[in-house]
C-alpha cells in the first residue's frame, strides 16, 4: 500500500487546512500517517488516519517572539522568520525520524516547518510543499508581501512595490536566508537566494487560496497550483442553542493563536450587541470574565464549530486569519476583517481586491467604526458569492491529490 507521511507546523490553523487532503488520500486506499500538535492528534485519528505528535519543544518557541507586539510589518515578519529559522531546527530532525518509521512513499510538509522542507528536498522522494495561506511568492503586479498594499498593477506600483520590498519583506528576506542555508548545506543542498527558491524547490507546491480572492499569478511557475479554500473542522453537532438565536446572525471570530486581539470581541459586543439579530463570538485563545454576562441574542463562546454558524451568518467579522475568512467566503458570506499581524493584512487586502468585505484598521476599531464598517461588508455577497465559485472552481483535495499522485506515475520516479 502506498503510504503518505504529513507533517504540520504547531498549530489547529496549519492541520485542519490539510485534512481534506489526507483524507482525500485515505479515501483512495492510501495508508495516511501524520505529525502534528499533540492536542489534535485524537483528532485526527478519529479521523481514520495514523498520528503522532510533533517535538514538543516546538509550540513553547513561539511565546519568546510575539508577532502581535510588534509595531510594524516589517517588525512582525522578523519576528516570526526568527521564530520558524529557530523551530526548523527542531523539525528538521523530527520530520527524519518520522520519515525512517514510516518510510512513506510520498510527503507532504506544511509551509512553516523550514527544517522539515529541507528534509523532504534531500530525500528526492515525491513530496508537496503544502500552504494553508498565501504565500510569499514574487509575482507581476503582486505588492510586497506583509504590510497588506493594494494592488496597483501599473508603472507607479512597480515602483512602489520595488521600493516598499526591499525595505520590508526584502530585509526580512536577507536576514534569514543564511539560517536556511545553514540547514540545507549539511542537508547536501545548494544554498538558495531568495525565499522564492525555498518554496519552488519543491515538485508540487499548493496554496490554499484562488481568484478572486486572491491576485492572479500568470508568471508563477507550472508546479505552483492554487486549491482554493480548505474548510475542514471535527464533525461536531450544532450547539443547541443556535436555534434559539433570532436572524440575522453575525459571526465574529478571533485568532486560535493568542495574539492580543480581545478588542476585537470587546468592541464588537458593544457596537452589534444592540444591532437587528444576534451575535456569536468565538475565542480559542481564550474568554476573558468580562465577556460572559452578556444579552440572551449574543454569546461569546471559546469554540463553536464554524460550519453551522457559517450556514446561518449574514456577516462575519475576522481577525484576518485566512482560515476563518475563507470559511466565510466559501460560504459565500461577506466579511469585515479587522487585521492584527501576522499574514493577516495580506488576507484583509485580498478581500477588499475582490470587493468581497471590508477592511477595519485596529487602530480605528470603536463601536461605530465596525458597525459602519459590517453594515458596508453585508452588502458585498455578490464578491463573497464570487470568491466562493472560485473556490469550487480550483478543485480543492481533489486537485491536490491528482497532482501529488502524478509524480508516482511520472516518467522520471521510473
Amino acid at each position: 500500500m502506498t503510504a503518505v507521511l504529513a507533517y504540520t507546523s504547531p498549530a489547529m490553523g496549519h492541520l485542519y487546512p490539510m485534512m481534506p487532503l489526507l483524507l482525500e488520500l485515505r479515501d483512495r486506499g492510501l495508508d495516511v500517517h501524520v505529525r502534528t500538535l499533540d492536542t489534535l492528534v485524537d483528532q485526527a485519528r478519529a479521523a481514520g488516519l495514523s498520528a503522532e505528535r510533533i517535538d514538543a519543544r516546538l509550540r513553547p518557541i513561539a511565546d519568546k517572539h510575539p508577532d502581535w507586539a510588534a509595531t510594524n510589518a516589517k517588525a512582525a515578519l522578523e519576528r516570526s522568520a526568527t521564530m520558524f529559522a529557530e523551530r526548523a531546527v527542531l523539525d528538521g530532525p523530527d520530520f527524519r525520524r518520522a520519515i525512517e518509521e514510516v518510510d512513506p512513499d510520498l510527503l507532504i510538509v506544511d509551509t512553516n516547518a523550514w527544517g522539515a522542507l529541507v528534509v523532504a528536498e534531500a530525500q528526492r522522494r515525491p513530496w508537496l510543499h503544502f500552504s494553508p495561506y498565501l504565500v510569499p511568492l514574487r509575482s507581476t503586479g503582486t505588492p510586497p508581501f506583509g504590510p497588506g498594499l493594494p494592488r496597483w498593477d501599473n508603472p507607479v506600483g512597480r515602483v512602489r512595490d520595488a521600493v516598499v520590498g526591499r525595505l520590508v519583506f526584502g530585509a526580512v528576506e536577507r536576514s534569514i536566508i543564511p539560517r536556511i542555508n545553514a540547514l540545507r548545506t549539511p542537508a547536501g543542498l545548494a544554498p538558495v537566494r531568495s525565499f522564492d527558491d525555498l518554496v519552488l524547490a519543491a515538485p508540487l507546491v499548493a496554496i490554499c487560496s484562488a481568484t478572486p480572492f486572491d491576485y492572479p499569478h500568470p508568471d508563477w511557475p507550472s508546479h505552483v497550483i492554487s486549491i482554493g479554500a480548505m474548510t475542514w473542522e471535527p464533525p461536531t453537532a450544532p450547539p443547541a442553542w443556535l436555534a434559539d438565536l433570532p436572524d440575522p446572525l453575525t459571526l465574529v471570530t478571533t485568532s486560535s493563536e493568542y495574539q492580543a486581539d480581545e478588542a476585537l470581541a470587546r468592541v464588537a459586543v458593544a457596537a452589534l450587541a444592540s444591532e437587528p439579530g444576534s451575535l456569536v463570538v468565538t475565542m480559542p485563545a481564550g474568554v476573558p470574565d468580562d465577556l460572559r454576562d452578556l444579552p440572551p441574542n449574543v454569546r461569546v463562546e471559546q469554540f463553536v464549530p464554524h460550519a453551522p454558524l457559517v450556514a446561518r451568518a449574514a456577516v462575519a467579522v475576522t481577525h484576518g486569519g485566512m482560515g476563518a475568512t475563507q470559511k466565510a467566503l466559501a460560504g459565500g458570506i461577506p466579511v469585515c476583517v479587522v487585521p492584527y499581524g501576522r499574514d493577516q493584512l495580506e488576507t484583509a487586502a485580498r478581500v477588499v481586491h475582490a470587493d468581497a468585505g471590508t477592511q477595519l484598521a485596529p487602530k480605528k476599531l470603536t463601536p461605530a467604526a465596525l458597525r459602519a464598517a459590517v453594515r458596508a461588508a453585508a452588502g458585498k455577497r455578490a464578491g463573497a458569492a464570487a470568491c466562493a465559485d472560485g473556490f469550487r472552481a480550483a478543485g480543492g483535495a481533489r486537485a491536490a491529490a491528482d497532482a501529488l499522485l502524478a509524480q508516482l506515475a511520472s516518467p522520471s520516479r521510473r
